[in-house]
């Protein structure tokens, strides 16, 4: 949760643990919480993300699964263009309390090990948790950095970049020489 001075993120939706139940949540971000993550994400726009999850609360620890889907409008790699992208995600994650951090040892150095399902754990404040930062988060993550748009090929041949996989050019050339020694 955000504390009194804090700006409240773009896709907030706060659930108070008390509040938990088997009902499902939908979450629907608007307009202007679309605009506000995409400047914040560095994409030209998202069209739309909605995500429906369900809460199950296990004393102070809440599981959250469900699905995320969303259209965005990102830039290819290679050309710079925009070009559409949709994104389907789950979403299986802990909200745990905050706090529960290991204290350093006497040198300094925190060695945390964890277990495959604490790797997707979210830590709160208070007594409530924000599913919609939680999605948004998701959404930052399943942004792939590098995606090609559908002209790609076109700009990589006309720049003469190298495609992955051709063995011609002046890199490929080096490697070779490189292998004969």
């Amino acid at each position: 949760m955000t504390r009194p001075h804090e700006t409240p993120p773009e896709f907030s939706h706060p659930v108070r643990l008390r509040q938990i139940d088997a009902r499902p949540v939908l979450l629907q971000a608007d307009e202007g919480q679309r605009a506000a993550l995409a400047r914040r994400f560095g994409i030209p726009s998202i069209e739309a993300l909605t995500a429906e999850v369900s809460l199950e609360r296990d004393g102070e620890r809440v599981r959250v699964e469900g699905t995320m889907d969303a259209a965005i409008t990102q830039d290819c790699a290679i050309s710079g263009e925009p070009f559409p992208v949709v994104l389907n995600e789950e979403i299986a994650l802990v909200f745990v309390p905050a706090g529960n951090q290991p204290a350093p040892s006497t040198d300094g150095e925190i060695e945390i090990e964890l277990e495959r399902e604490e790797l997707d754990e979210i830590e709160y404040d208070g007594d409530s948790i924000d599913i919609g930062e939680a999605v948004a988060q998701t959404l930052a993550l399943a942004i792939d950095p590098y995606a090609e748009g559908p002209d790609a090929d076109r700009v990589r041949q006309e720049k003469g970049l190298q495609v992955e996989g051709e063995e011609d050019g002046p890199m490929a050339e080096m490697l070779a020489a490189l292998k004969k020694n």
